[in-house]
């Protein structure tokens, strides 16, 4: 089992950047799959991106060339640098493990906001 804590969001202004970190304990990080999603109210968690233990990313077509994201397996740590921020990306950002052996397991952190408004 996997435990995540996110940090990291807040208010910005369009245009702006936030660099979002989670925070992993409990099992193995390197051997996870690791994601980030996002949800507004009334509409399903969507993917954003996913970084899997085998080095893979990919990204929603919506952030692609504006966020990237890495992980730290030494430092049990997942990052999404957000850049180019536009009041569109204001939603809840939660953390996702799933096993790399099991992806049908899902592990969430309790998320952090992120609001994008001048």
């Amino acid at each position: 089992q996997v435990q995540l804590v996110e940090s990291g969001g807040g208010l910005v202004q369009p245009g702006g950047s936030l660099r979002l970190s989670c925070a992993a304990s409990g099992s193995p990080f390197s051997s996870y799959d690791m994601g980030w999603y996002h949800q507004v109210p009334g509409k399903q968690r969507e993917l954003v991106a996913e970084f899997t233990a085998s080095g893979n990313t990919r990204y929603s077509d919506v952030v692609k060339g504006r966020f990237t994201i890495s992980r730290d397996n030494a430092k049990n740590t997942l990052y999404l640098q957000m850049n180019g921020l536009k009041p569109e990306d204001t939603a809840v950002y939660y953390c996702n493990a799933k096993p790399s052996w099991f992806r049908q397991i899902d592990y969430w952190g309790q998320g952090t906001q992120v609001t994008v408004s001048s």
